[in-house]
């Protein structure tokens, strides 16, 4: 499996139809990466929202797919621990692959939007 440096587990929300879903996670105070990030303030890294949009983009992908680039990330707002982080990821097919777009927001607003690319794989390990 990836190693990611987020511990929580990702939900799936609301299940893909029509290029849609929805995924959240509980960002608790053990995520590791509050050990050394702010001590005094913790703040939920920016890597680690972007890779939480990634693990959702991997279990709502229409087929097997594996990340080629991150098109784009613009953090708009900060995460707590304590926030749940829900994201919105929306698909399309490209010429090469699949863009999913992904929106992420806590109850304080939006956290990020984020834009990623994948290649179709054979089936295999992702």
């Amino acid at each position: 499996p990836p190693i990611s440096p987020v511990a929580g587990p990702i939900e799936v929300v609301s299940p893909p139809t029509d290029g849609r879903a929805s995924v959240r996670i509980v960002i608790t105070p053990e995520e590791p990466v509050f050990a050394g990030h702010y001590p005094d303030f913790p703040i939920f890294p920016g890597v680690c929202v972007l890779e939480c949009a990634h693990q959702g983009a991997r279990v709502t992908a229409p087929e097997p797919v594996e990340l080629i680039a991150v098109d784009s990330a613009r953090f708009s707002g900060a995460v707590y621990p304590g926030d749940t982080l829900v994201i919105d990821l929306t698909w399309r097919r490209t010429e090469d692959g699949w863009q999913c777009r992904a929106a992420a927001a806590t109850g304080n607003g939006p956290a990020a939007s984020i834009r990623l690319r994948f290649a179709t794989t054979d089936g295999g390990a992702r």
